[in-house]
């Protein structure tokens, strides 16, 4: 049984220098937000994406910082896929301290559209399955470390509510990020005695590639309605992520973190 030790001050609580951090969809958006908080903060991050130029022009952006960064192709919903990229993962790196679980798509179609089973699988497939998928292929080796570390699964306030989808409609995706929150707290209960914490974030309105697929009426509410007044930058949900982290969070597993500038206040 690994226990992490509590920390004693604040010198280098927050410090992830030299941990080696996998982050999928780390190329764009939320993602990418992610991947650079923490390459800013030293650490060496593996960008897993399907999108492999995008990837690469990521973790060239990040060669000011003085880690060591790769970018390994894949598609999280294709688990043969993810298993050659867990095995490219553990050839780059000799140890995993960090997973953060983040590719993940949304949809627009109506359920009850002819392709609304189409989009269904689509994206339970990426956003759950992937999950499930990566987490899979990355902990065997966290777990035989015997180093703990620490995984944060990428959620969403629409796992916890739906109340915009008479014109959001985004079902398989509320469910999808519903089931993480669940998968999340799974974890943390069966990974504790190896020391690896394991915490759902879920993110409110932030500017990503999602945008585009959300109503004016969200904007403008965001605007106006929001306690914060405005929607929240990439790199916000990185810092979370790298004090999830840190040492200063490393009492923090089983939990579903909001980051939404007060959005579930409003439900």
């Amino acid at each position: 049984m690994i226990k992490t030790p509590p920390i004693e001050s604040m010198q280098g609580a927050f410090d992830v220098k030299g941990k080696n951090v996998v982050v999928t969809g780390g190329n764009r958006g939320i993602g990418l937000g992610i991947s650079t908080a923490f390459a800013q903060g030293g650490a060496n991050v593996a960008v897993l994406c399907r999108n492999e130029k995008s990837g690469k022009e990521a973790i060239k952006s990040f060669e000011q910082y003085g880690g060591r960064y790769t970018c390994i192709p894949v598609d999280v919903s294709d688990y043969a896929a993810v298993v050659e990229a867990g095995k490219r993962v553990y050839e780059f790196f000799d140890h995993v301290d960090v997973l953060i679980n983040n590719a993940g798509i949304g949809s627009t179609t109506n359920f009850f559209e002819d392709a609304g089973m189409e989009q269904w699988h689509k994206i339970i497939n990426t956003n759950l399955h992937g999950v499930a998928a990566m987490t899979h292929t990355i902990v065997p080796g966290m777990k035989a470390s015997g180093r703990g570390g620490t995984i944060v699964n990428i959620s969403s306030v629409g796992g916890q509510r739906v109340s915009n989808s008479r014109e959001h409609d985004n079902s398989p995706y509320n469910v999808s990020k519903a089931g993480v929150d669940i998968f999340s707290k799974y974890l943390a209960l069966t990974l504790g005695d190896y020391g690896i914490r394991v915490n759902s974030l879920a993110p409110g309105m932030t500017h990503s590639d999602l945008d585009k697929d959300l109503p004016p009426s969200a904007k403008e509410m965001a605007e106006a309605m929001l306690p914060a007044h405005r929607f929240a930058e990439p790199i916000e949900v990185g810092a979370l992520c790298v004090f999830l982290a840190s040492q200063a969070g490393c009492h923090i597993t089983g939990t579903v973190i909001v980051h939404d500038g007060g959005l579930m206040t409003m439900v």
